[in-house]
């Protein structure tokens, strides 16, 4: 069922759940609240609401695009950054906007807040045998 609407990665270690929870299982909403603000600030900047939403939407499918093809040829979200940013130019100067305000910092805080309370979730929990099926003793294979 799963691979109809995605990727299923197996995982060796039962214990990296609560990191893919953060990653995969609430990584939307961070695209989303991306998405969200970009909209907000092009219709501040005078966009149509219909503009700008269209014009979001199809630079993150785009983007998501361009990152799954650079995936399989072993190439880095960094790399396809650098292709794509002008020395000196508008993205430049938007990404060093962002790095000069933390950024990274407030993406590490945000998914490490999900990983501790996924953690929180599944200790209080005891993970719900519905979530998983052991495949072997050494192998569980989440969905």
């Amino acid at each position: 069922i799963f691979k109809a609407v995605g990727k299923v990665e197996v995982l060796e270690d039962a214990s990296l759940m609560d990191a893919v929870t953060a990653v995969s299982g609430s990584g939307p909403a961070y695209f989303f609240l991306l998405m969200e603000e970009m909209i907000r600030v092009a219709e501040e900047m005078g966009l149509p609401s219909d503009v700008a939403s269209g014009l979001v939407c199809q630079t993150a499918k785009g983007a998501s695009i361009l990152a799954e093809s650079a995936r399989l040829k072993n190439e880095t979200p960094a790399q396809l950054r650098a292709k794509v940013t002008s020395p000196g130019g508008t993205t430049q100067a938007a990404v060093d906007t962002l790095k000069k305000l933390n950024f990274d910092r407030i993406i590490t805080a945000a998914l490490t807040a999900a990983r501790d309370r996924s953690k929180e979730l599944s200790s209080n929990n005891n993970r719900n045998p519905r979530h998983y099926r052991n495949t072997n003793a050494r192998r569980t294979e989440w969905f």
